[in-house]
């Protein structure tokens, strides 16, 4: 564990498994959740925007800023996963109209002032597209030098959206492209290792034995998740995002190695694949940390427990 709570901006596209990074964020006391920013991605920026209001509304967190970002990709048109996250983003669950307001700044206003006014000391945890992220190292390339690490749900040597492609990488590969040569410490964490964060029947024995409103919430995000990844022929829904919170707060959990990451913007077949150098043949200098084996017990049992003792065992 980190020894004081770990300062992070999270950029988000809210999104089944982005609802579960933000509880995740909100509630783990080795986390300072400094505030929101949202993305066009799974759904469009707006639907992301009252997601994260409403989660935040739901979990208690008003005092957390939401600063809505980027309404679509660098270049391209915009792709969501309304197949996988439905219509509103949240599958079929049905949160009430927020209260709470997002904030007049932009989103990537937010990230630059945020990072730049701070002293090195804060993670980007980017869970989305990486428009917000580009945008903002466009607007101010110092705060590359300022941010203590990038922390990215995204790529893999596998595709989700395409045999090669990711969602993330692929919905805004140029944007991905900006982010992986702008200097920063990055971790990226892709498909290989987030595929291992599998729901199985056992965890959520765990979730329905807290018996709490949050994790009864999350059973419902897992339920709902998990009727997409049985379609593709996986045992259960696999929750990608909550992985880079889980890595901010324990990355002893994580195996990892330095490697060379490249993003394709130019192929017909291979439209945002992360090339990842495995073995060093391009003998070009590492470029990103790549967690590629998860302890799953760990990883469930430090969700399990935050939820535990953020809401008590009844309510």
């Amino acid at each position: 564990m980190t020894a004081a709570p770990r300062k992070i901006i999270l950029d988000c596209d809210p999104g089944i498994d982005d609802a579960m990074a933000i509880i995740l964020a909100a509630y783990n006391p080795y986390i300072d959740l400094l505030g929101i920013t949202t993305v066009a991605g799974n759904v469009s920026v707006e639907k992301t925007t009252r997601n994260a209001l409403c989660l935040c509304e739901l979990m208690g967190i008003g005092h957390v800023p939401v600063a809505q970002g980027a309404q679509q990709p660098l270049v391209r048109k915009s792709v969501f996963a309304d197949y996988v996250h439905g219509d509103s983003g949240l599958g079929g669950i049905q949160l009430p109209p927020p209260q709470k307001e997002v904030m007049p700044e932009h989103g990537v206003d937010f990230i630059v002032r945020t990072l730049m006014e701070s002293e090195g000391d804060i993670t980007l945890v980017a869970i989305g597209p990486l428009t917000n992220v580009a945008l903002a190292l466009r607007k101010q390339p110092e705060i590359a030098a300022k941010v203590q690490e990038i922390v990215i749900m995204g790529g893999g040597t596998m595709g989700n959206i395409t045999p090669a492609a990711e969602f993330n990488f692929f919905a805004d590969a140029e944007a991905a492209k900006v982010v992986f040569g702008c200097g920063a410490p990055i971790t990226m964490i892709g498909l290989d290792l987030t595929n291992q964060a599998m729901a199985t029947a056992e965890v959520k024995e765990q979730f329905a034995a807290v018996n709490n409103r949050m994790s009864r919430f999350i059973l419902d995000l897992i339920e709902d998740y998990e009727q997409h990844n049985l379609k593709l022929g996986l045992a259960g829904a696999t929750v990608h995002d909550p992985c880079c919170i889980a890595y901010c707060i324990d990355p002893s959990m994580f195996e990892a190695k330095r490697l060379r990451v490249d993003i394709e913007t130019n192929g017909e077949l291979t439209y945002g694949m992360s090339v990842i150098d495995m073995l060093g043949v391009t003998q070009k200098p590492a470029n990103a940390n790549v967690p590629l084996k998860l302890d799953q017990r760990v990883f469930w049992d430090l969700f399990v427990k935050t939820i535990r003792e953020a809401n008590g065992s009844e309510d």
